[in-house]
């Protein structure tokens, strides 16, 4: 095979001399690793010979059928059915690059998406060959004269004193411009460098804000710091506007999911980049985002000079998109020229574990307690409504031991603790309780009910960092006082909603309900009006969080 060889991982039986490129000899196809990657043979058309016994869960492969050149051949020609775990002869064959590598699941191998790459191959079954799969392969450097070469290195753990799931938001637009938009793509780099990404360490993804965000690629995607440079390195310039705020509520909504990567417990950071200003509202990205947990960061580069201000929709945008607008979230470099300086005391910000106040949620730091009217005006068929719209918001929410708590105390002139903050710690248990609650029937309480709850359901709660939040669901007036119970709570710190059906009273929901009266006392006239509440609960109780938190 007359052309040289793109050098892989190690050196192996057809290695030539340190100094020369490799080749193979006698149409014998190359010996390669289990983990050499497309790009990393650089022909038109090769045959290899992949090893035997490769761990198919290590594998990394991008798309099907047409993979991208990040993927392991090996992994690439099990998941195409060319070879077994057994290994074998292959032929790779080198083709463009594409976009939108899909994701399917063959041969016992999950592969993965990918926006975009710059290079593809695809792979047939290669010419038998007596030579035997050692699992050596050829170097990807010419080694050091005199020193001893390394093996094949594992996957790196990385910083473990930095676990962090970390977007890098970075402006593509006209803005910004090729060359300083490669200035940046540097700069991300270095950081991305220094952050010290591995399979325990920070985790990183890539967006790129113009007329239209794109996520470039997933937290997933890459695990060592050497793939993550070379994704950077690929991506291309796209122009057009500086839609930030767009491109920052796309990736709060979209980026953070189990199946892209995101990691239960860990913190999300978004690194936003913007050169100058942006084109959009910022201030609704950045709300969506603190109601999402997402640590935004803003990095802004070359703000905008007085005769410029004019020209800007908000001169506070980085205060308003910001987690806190406390200055540890915030950032400014004065251009992108000369910024190695600047990239230790970012990483020292995004690795700092203890001050990411944005990952505690409306979601996943709130107990709420139900209080259910079960007299006997209710029905049994309208107390079913009611669990079931006390089902739909606890549902919303993230349960568990660290996370959200709920709990529900049913009454009429008693009053009975269904279940408490402590009993169930998973979603699918506390539904499943709700469920299960049996009617009452008899008279109306709510005062007695109130105090009850307070004492017995919060009072063990009281040293809980979640904010406490009491929903009351009543179809009838209280036989007994409301304002006074109700005024004790809110002195304890218990938000109150309170929900009226039928008869209801609206001066009673009023006199239960927290401040402003008008965004927490709410009324209709039929159960099945119940529904429609179910969202105004949520986000009232999202609104208070957030604001609690200010």
């Amino acid at each position: 095979m007359p052309a040289a060889w793109m050098p892989v991982l190690r050196l192996g039986a057809y290695a030539s001399l340190p100094g020369r490129a490799p080749r193979a000899r006698g149409g014998v196809p190359i010996a390669i690793t289990c983990f050499t990657r497309g790009l990393d043979i650089r022909k038109e058309k090769a045959d290899v010979l992949c090893p035997a016994g490769c761990p198919l869960e290590e594998f990394s492969v991008f798309g099907n059928i047409v993979y991208a050149s990040v993927s392991s051949i090996c992994g690439a020609a099990v998941h195409r059915g060319v070879i077994s775990i057994s290994g074998g002869p292959v032929r790779v064959y080198s083709l463009p690059g594409r976009e939108n590598y899909s994701s399917v699941d063959a041969n016992g191998i999950q592969s993965q998406t990918l926006a975009r790459w710059s290079a593809s191959f695809t792979v047939t079954k290669g010419k038998s060959s007596t030579q035997e799969a050692t699992g050596q392969a050829v170097s990807t450097a010419r080694p050091p004269t005199g020193k001893r070469l390394k093996k094949t290195p594992e996957k790196k753990t990385g910083n473990k004193d930095c676990k962090a799931d970390i977007a890098f938001l970075i402006d593509g637009s006209f803005n910004i411009g090729q060359r300083r938009f490669n200035l940046q793509k540097n700069f991300v780099g270095k950081v991305a460098l220094m952050l010290g990404i591995g399979t325990e360490g920070p985790h990183v993804g890539l967006v790129q804000a113009s007329e239209h965000p794109k996520i470039e690629f997933y937290l997933k995607n890459f695990t060592s710091a050497k793939d993550v440079l070379f994704a950077i390195k690929e991506v291309g310039f796209r122009g057009g506007n500086s839609n930030t705020g767009k491109a920052l509520k796309h990736t709060a909504q979209k980026f953070f999911t189990a199946d892209t990567g995101m990691r239960k417990g860990i913190p999300k950071v978004v690194v936003v980049f913007i050169d100058g200003w942006p084109s959009d509202d910022i201030e609704e990205a950045g709300i969506v985002a603190r109601e999402f947990g997402v640590n935004v960061f803003i990095v802004s580069v070359a703000k905008p000079i007085p005769e410029e201000l004019g020209m800007v929709q908000d001169v506070a945008f980085v205060d308003k998109a910001v987690c806190r607008n406390n200055g540890f979230f915030s950032y400014h470099m004065p251009n992108w020229f000369g910024t190695t300086k600047y990239v230790k005391p970012l990483v020292q910000k995004l690795c700092s574990h203890e001050q990411m106040m944005c990952s505690k949620t409306c979601y996943n730091s709130v107990n709420i307690a139900f209080l259910i009217d079960g007299s006997s005006s209710v029905g049994d068929s309208n107390f079913r409504l009611m669990l079931e719209f006390v089902s739909n918001i606890a549902k919303t929410f993230e349960i568990s031991d660290i996370g959200a708590k709920i709990a529900a105390v049913q009454f009429t002139y008693d009053q009975r603790t269904e279940f408490s903050f402590t009993d169930y710690s998973t979603k699918e248990n506390v539904l499943a309780v709700i469920r299960s609650i049996r009617y009452m029937s008899g008279g109306t309480a709510t005062g007695d009910a109130i105090s009850f709850t307070v004492r017995n359901v919060f009072g063990p709660v009281r040293d809980s960092p979640n904010k406490n939040f009491l929903v009351i669901i009543t179809d009838g007036q209280s036989y007994d006082d409301v304002r006074g119970p109700a005024a004790a709570a809110h002195d304890a710190g218990i938000t109150i909603f309170s929900v009226g059906v039928a008869w209801a009273p609206l001066d009673d929901l009023k006199d239960m309900a927290s401040k402003p009266k008008e965004s927490h006392a709410f009324f209709t006239r039929e159960f099945t009006g119940l529904e429609p509440i179910v969202s105004d609960i949520i986000r009232g109780i999202c609104r208070d969080f957030l604001e609690s938190q200010q």
